[in-house]
């Protein structure tokens, strides 16, 4: 009866995953972004940097933490859609895998975030540009993975 649902409504699963995707990748892409000129371009402690930590809260809890769950939502009933997803391939197992490494990114700027807030953030501005890569790196991992099923 549950796979009954999910294939039934299998299409617009798919369309709200991959909407989550696009907001969750923005975030993603932009958070590292504004530590970046956070750590470059403002001082500590002053109305800019006080501006900074606003964006920088509500990009995550507003828009980045919402799109996550919603990425692991319909992204789970996909993988329960019957039909959907062998296991037996490599494709899934490399999705999953780019998947966790992009909610572990997700969490760790979170704790960039609060070392913001804290007054206590350790990294650059070249160190905040380099792991900026990391989700583009992932993205490319597992839309090639969905789409050529290698």
């Amino acid at each position: 009866m549950v796979g009954d649902f999910l294939a039934d409504w299998y299409l617009w699963t798919k369309a709200f995953h991959v909407i989550s995707v696009i907001a969750w990748m923005a975030g993603l892409f932009y958070l590292p972004r504004l530590f970046v000129y956070h750590v470059e371009e403002v001082e500590a402690g002053s109305k800019t940097d006080a501006m900074f930590q606003t964006m920088e809260r509500r990009l995550l809890r507003a828009i980045m933490n919402p799109a996550m769950v919603a990425v692991w939502v319909f992204g789970l009933a996909l993988v329960f859609t019957p039909g959907i997803v062998s296991w037996d391939e490599i494709w899934p197992w490399t999705k999953a895998a780019s998947v966790l490494g992009m909610t572990w990114f997700h969490h760790w700027l979170g704790l960039r975030r609060k070392d913001f807030l804290a007054g206590r953030n350790s990294l650059t501005g070249r160190q905040y540009r380099m792991m900026n890569e990391i989700p583009t790196l992932l993205m490319v991992v597992i839309v090639v993975s969905v789409i050529v099923k290698f």
